[in-house]
């Protein structure tokens, strides 16, 4: 199962699918898809709110499991050993703990993983990379959305994870800011070594990716690369 390199891949899987029980009906949230994420991957996972894009992400990331097909992660080992410190994801919705402060939220992964040693300079790292390194003892109700986003996005940085899960990372920042955050996003991952997918439903944001992939009523299609 190894790649054209001899490396194996990060996440494969094949006809996953995902259903939920709503209102005595059963909703497709994802049909059938399969996927191969390799080391230092860079997608973006294109579709508008509701198509699917966060189910996908949820599946990837081990946090939910299909209801059809399956999914493994060949260079990262089983699904209870992926995160935080392999597979890292920064949520679409709030995600920070409201009673530590910006630098603690960052630094939690850290602790959780026993690098207490290494988590506030890992944290205002993180942080620094986006220029948020001055909110650092800010609770998260201090925090406008956009900064808040930008904070669960270097916790999750902060781990220096094999791969970055990142949803709607820009859902909430203005045009110049979510230009900056991706540029910013994207060199961080080349220097270490990530790969990355980050769900969008901006065209622009998608542009920046080597291949993007398109969901639409649950159904992936792609990857395309260059956009192409």
């Amino acid at each position: 199962m190894n790649d054209e390199s001899g490396e194996k891949p990060l996440a494969c899987a094949q006809g996953i699918a995902r259903s939920f029980m709503r209102g005595g009906a059963i909703v497709e949230a994802l049909k059938p898809a399969t996927i191969t994420i390799r080391p230092k991957a860079r997608a973006a996972v294109m579709g508008s709110s509701g198509s699917g894009k966060s189910t996908l992400l949820h599946l990837v990331a081990g946090i939910d499991t299909p209801t059809k097909g399956g999914i493994c992660w060949p260079a990262l080992g089983e699904r209870d050993d992926l995160r935080p410190g392999k597979i890292a994801i920064a949520f679409q919705t709030p995600s920070l703990v409201p009673f530590l402060s910006v630098a603690e939220n960052v630094a939690l992964p850290m602790f959780v993983l026993g690098n207490a040693g290494e988590a506030h300079r890992a944290a205002i790292a993180a942080l620094a990379i986006h220029g948020l390194e001055e909110l650092a003892g800010k609770l998260p109700d201090e925090l406008s959305g956009g900064q808040a986003q930008r904070v669960a996005l270097a916790r999750a940085m902060a781990t220096g994870p094999r791969l970055l899960l990142a949803d709607e990372p820009t859902g909430q920042l203005d045009q110049e800011t979510a230009r900056a955050t991706m540029i910013a996003l994207i060199a961080w991952a080349e220097a270490a070594e990530c790969a990355l997918v980050v769900a969008t439903h901006d065209e622009g944001v998608a542009q920046r990716f080597d291949e993007i992939w398109r969901m639409e009523h649950g159904r992936l299609t792609g990857p395309t690369r260059d956009g192409q």
